[in-house]
C-alpha cells in the first residue's frame, strides 16, 4: 500500500469501516511510515477534541418570533381568524420541535459518547495487536524484565504480575495509545485466548468495583484500583475473564501503597 491509498482510507480505517484485509495493510503502513502516522494521529485527537469541547447551544429567543413571522407569510398578510393562527403557531411549534430532535439525534450518533469512543479505541487496539502479530514490544513471562522497560516510556509505573500458576501465564507487553495518551499494555494468555491488560493512572482515585461490557464480540472488565484503571478485553469467555481479573485484583493490591 503506498501513500496515497493510505490516507484515502484512513478515515474510514478511524471509523471501523474497513475490511480485516484493508485494516491489516493500513495498519502495517502506518506502521512503516512516518508522513502517514502523523496524519493518522492529528485525525485522531481532532475527533478526541471535537468529543471533548462540542458544547450545545440553546436556540435564540428570536427564533420564536421568527419562525411565527415566516409562518404568517408576509408581515403585512390580514390575520383571518384566530383559530387560524392558533393552527399555524401549533405547526410551527411541531416543526421547531421535529428540527430540535432531528439535530440532537444527528449529534447523538455522529459524536459517541467519551465512553463508548473509549470501548472501541480498546476493542480496536486488541484487534490491531493480533492481525498485525505485534503482541508485545518485550516478549517475556518475567514480571521483573517487563516492568523496568515501561521506565522512562511512561509517566507512570504499571503494576506487572505474572500469573502461570494461576492459568494465566504473562507474555509480554507493550506500549498502545488508548484514551488520548500512551498506556501500558500487557498481554497475558489463557489456553489459545489472547487477553490484553491496558492501564493507565485514574483520574480521581477513586476504587470501582469490576464491570463487565461486550463489545463486537469481545469481552471487556473495567475497574479501578491502587490509583489505577484497569480495562481487559478478549473473546475470553466471562467467567474466566472474570477469574482472570480476580486474580490481578488480588496480586495488584500491595501496589496501592
Amino acid at each position: 500500500m503506498n501513500c496515497a491509498e493510505a490516507k484515502d482510507l484512513v478515515h474510514l480505517y478511524l471509523d471501523q469501516e474497513l475490511d480485516l484485509v484493508r485494516v491489516v495493510d493500513v495498519d502495517k503502513h502506518l506502521q512503516s511510515c512516518t508522513a502517514c502516522r502523523a496524519l493518522y494521529d492529528e485525525q485522531r485527537a481532532l475527533r478526541a477534541a471535537v468529543r471533548r469541547d462540542v458544547t450545545y447551544h440553546r436556540a435564540p429567543g428570536e427564533l420564536r418570533e421568527r419562525l411565527r413571522f415566516s409562518l404568517r407569510g408576509q408581515a403585512d398578510e390580514p390575520v383571518r381568524t384566530h383559530a387560524r393562527r392558533r393552527r399555524r403557531w401549533n405547526t410551527g411549534l411541531a416543526i421547531a420541535a421535529a428540527v430540535a430532535v432531528s439535530v440532537s439525534a444527528v449529534l447523538y450518533f455522529a459524536l459517541p459518547t467519551p465512553q463508548g469512543r473509549l470501548v472501541d479505541d480498546l476493542v480496536s487496539s486488541h484487534v490491531r495487536s493480533l492481525m498485525a502479530n505485534h503482541l508485545a514490544d518485550v516478549a517475556s513471562s518475567d514480571q521483573h524484565t517487563v516492568k523496568p522497560w515501561f521506565n522512562g516510556k511512561l509517566d507512570y509505573s504499571p503494576p506487572v504480575d505474572d500469573l502461570t500458576a494461576q492459568g494465566f501465564p504473562l507474555i509480554g507487553g507493550r506500549l498502545d495509545y488508548v484514551n488520548d495518551r500512551p498506556v501500558a499494555a500487557l498481554v497475558y494468555r489463557h489456553r489459545l485466548h489472547v487477553i490484553n491488560l491496558f492501564v493507565w493512572p485514574g483520574e480521581n482515585g477513586h476504587e470501582q468495583k469490576p464491570r463487565i461490557l461486550a463489545r463486537q464480540g469481545y469481552n471487556l472488565l473495567h475497574w479501578a484500583q491502587g490509583g489505577m484503571e484497569f480495562w481487559v478485553v478478549s473473546d475470553l469467555n466471562e467467567a474466566e475473564l472474570k477469574q482472570f481479573v480476580d486474580e490481578i485484583s488480588v496480586m495488584s493490591a500491595p501496589h496501592q501503597n
